[in-house]
């Protein structure tokens, strides 16, 4: 276009705005691996794992009152039975809960099993504890009727847990456990031992109720001295064993040498089980 002088207009030039760059997106904010697992988790595997570090936790605290309080820390009323037995039952409580994910049970089956053993604990580990308050001896004590009543109670929930944990112990051997390798042996092993435990608790009960039914209710108190080592030791392979076996499936070992850490650990804890097991028979 041309202005009338004859002189070329100037062009006129469009501003074209660059394209507006897509703001980035926020990342979402990361959520702790924990969370995610524990959303997996069943109810009822929540009901035992939270009831299970609450017992932990009612041990830990006796532990403080037995610091402040002081006593002695044997014999039939002392502050150590509420702390051994939270700290005992919570544990035992949380390790069946884990590893009995990897046995072969109907999953309703599994879930009621579970939480009866969660109140049988919860019964145990409450009916000492208040006894210790009391200032009262809680096993085998028939001093009164109140007394008499928690003492058949324990000795009940004894029976209780002796059943279920039979149960698992059968269910392990019926059909192999799934888990990382070592695990099915260590399982089996694991209960295998537990037995031992279940065996001896009953016969310290047994060899108890008999002394007070004859009327030698301070023997009675200091019998079952020579069985808590075997006791004490056989109940917690079912939670160390498996616990070493998942350990070592995060390791870069082979197959074979797991597998021989795995035989190796079991050989050492049937080992220490035959020693207390020898000590007790020598000491009874």
């Amino acid at each position: 276009m041309e202005s009338r002088s004859g002189t070329p207009a100037p062009a006129v030039t469009t501003a074209v705005a660059p394209p507006a760059r897509p703001s980035p997106a926020r990342p979402s904010p990361a959520r702790p691996v924990w969370r995610g697992a524990w959303r997996g988790v069943r109810p009822a595997e929540r009901l035992c794992h939270t009831t299970g570090a609450v017992l932990v936790l009612c041990g830990l605290a006796h532990l403080v009152v037995f610091a402040v309080d002081g006593g002695p820390w044997d014999g039939p009323v002392s502050w150590r039975k509420p702390v051994t037995f939270g700290l005992s039952f919570g544990l035992t409580l949380i390790a069946i809960t884990w590893v009995t994910s990897y046995l072969r049970v109907g999953a309703r089956l599994r879930s009621a099993l579970l939480v009866v053993f969660a109140a049988d604990c919860v019964v145990e580990v409450g009916g000492i504890t208040l006894q210790a308050w009391r200032r009262v001896p809680s096993h085998l004590n028939m001093e009164t009727g109140f007394d008499t009543a928690v003492s058949m109670t324990l000795a009940v929930g004894g029976g209780v847990l002796v059943v279920l944990l039979t149960v698992f112990a059968v269910a392990s051997f019926r059909n192999r456990p799934t888990g990382p390798l070592g695990m099915p042996l260590a399982l089996r092993s694991g209960f295998a031992i537990l037995l031992v435990a279940l065996a001896s608790g009953a016969a310290m009960i047994a060899r108890g109720v008999v002394l007070t039914r004859t009327g030698h209710q301070e023997a009675a108190y200091h019998s079952t001295a020579p069985l808590k080592p075997l006791h004490g030791v056989s109940l917690h392979a079912v939670l160390v064993l498996p616990a070493l076996a998942r350990l070592l499936s995060h390791t870069p070992w082979s197959d074979r040498t797991r597998q021989r850490v795995v035989h190796a650990a079991v050989g050492c804890y049937a080992a220490a089980v035959l020693g207390a097991g020898a000590w007790a028979a020598l000491t009874w």
